[in-house]
């Protein structure tokens, strides 16, 4: 009995066993169904959504036209005159009668140097002229006695002559004396050292109380004349080659005549208010540089520039039949600089220029483009090489806006 009761166990078993595995069957049927579902509904989706249109993007044709680049140079100012301002003569520095940094005018007495040894050298060389004067005049009492005494032949002739060289003796020492006196004036002028022109004072290394000599290496100050300054600045060969040939002129002065302005740029990257004009070109180039200086002078009524300043010389050159590309217009991945250029089927190529010069907020370009050629303005930061685009043309107007010099 009970043998039979495990058979009939063992049995409803395996059905119950057979009937869950095929639930599970029905289950995993009913699971993929469903993904398939889901996957061919987003594939039908995809398929009947529309492609993006293209983008409207505003393109430029390329056309030649004049510009004018501007070139910088390193420059450095000086004075119309820069003087080192030195005692003539050696004593005490009694008084200091300037500050460092003080304009001072032409022939105004700067520094005061003790004038009593100079003085007494004048009076001693005063003495002596009196002292030769007197004997002057004593040889020719003497000559005046003996003349009628040799007329009458009282006495020979050989005393007047000796009479007469005496006073000769004594007019010359008259003139030695009087050279002394004036050697004393001066030095006893050297005292006072004054300004030889208008300017700025430098710094005053020397105090009241110093010892000074003319023979001294440090000077007592620096004067500045900065009315008007000196900005020097060189050219290469190559580039002085195309500054000369870009203007017209004969000579070399000839063309120095027309030059136009130029403009100093200051330290901090700003234009100085007035133009300057170049009047000078050096007559050789160094040897151990290869360039050559040029000179600009700049008004400075104000005095803002000082001797010493650096800056930049900025130079126009005008080009000829250049293509120029606006600065917004390009782009610049791993130093080099590239432009959308439009191809047939209004597909964009990214094509790489060179840049010989800038004009304004334009690039002037040597390789990579030509006349004729159409560039993307804007939006190029999106574009992809091959990207179809709407071309959308620039009026003349805009165009103008753009190419402007």
């Amino acid at each position: 009995m009970n043998t039979g009761n495990t058979i009939i166990q063992k049995i409803l078993t395996q059905m119950n066993v057979q009937q869950i595995k095929t639930n599970m069957k029905m289950k995993n049927v009913i699971i993929t169904s469903f993904i398939l579902a889901l996957v061919l509904s987003s594939c039908a989706d995809k398929a009947q959504a529309p492609a993006p249109a293209a983008p409207l993007l505003p393109v430029l044709a390329i056309q030649n036209s004049d510009a004018v680049t501007d070139a910088e140079y390193p420059a450095s100012i000086q004075g119309t005159v820069d003087v080192e301002i030195r005692p003539q003569v050696s004593g005490n520095l009694d008084r200091v009668l300037v500050d460092e940094g003080a304009y001072v005018n032409k022939g105004q007495t700067l520094f005061k140097i003790n004038e009593r040894p100079f003085r007494e050298q004048l009076n001693n060389a005063l003495a002596s002229l009196h002292a030769s004067e007197a004997a002057l005049i004593n040889a020719q009492l003497e000559v005046d006695k003996l003349t009628p005494l040799v007329q009458n032949k009282v006495v020979s002739d050989y005393q007047l002559k000796t009479a007469k060289a005496s006073q000769k003796i004594a007019a010359a020492n008259i003139e030695q004396a009087r050279a002394m006196v004036a050697s004393a004036r001066i030095n006893l002028g050297y005292t006072n050292v004054t300004a030889p022109v208008s300017g700025y004072i430098g710094r005053l290394p020397k105090k009241q109380g110093s010892l000074v000599s003319a023979t001294d290496i440090e000077p007592l100050t620096k004067l500045s004349d900065v009315h008007e300054v000196f900005v020097y600045f060189s050219l290469g060969e190559t580039d002085f080659i195309k500054f000369k040939t870009q203007y017209a002129g004969n000579t070399l002065g000839d063309k120095i005549k027309k030059l136009p302005p130029v403009t100093l740029i200051l330290a901090d990257n700003n234009a100085y208010a007035q133009s300057g004009k170049i009047d000078m070109v050096d007559g050789q180039f160094d040897k151990n540089t290869g360039a050559i200086t040029l000179r600009a002078t700049f008004p400075n009524a104000n005095g803002t520039l000082r001797s010493g300043n650096t800056g930049k010389i900025r130079l126009g050159i005008n080009h000829d039949d250049a293509i120029l590309v606006p600065q917004s217009a390009t782009i610049e991945m791993q130093d080099k600089v590239f432009v959308y250029t439009l191809n047939k089927g209004n597909k964009v190529n990214k094509m790489p220029i060179t840049i010989i010069g800038k004009s304004g907020t334009n690039y002037l370009i040597g390789e990579g483009v030509k006349s004729g050629d159409q560039i993307v303005l804007s939006g190029i930061d999106k574009l992809q090489e091959g990207q179809v685009i709407q071309p959308q043309k620039s009026t003349s107007e805009v165009a103008q806006i753009i190419n402007k010099k």
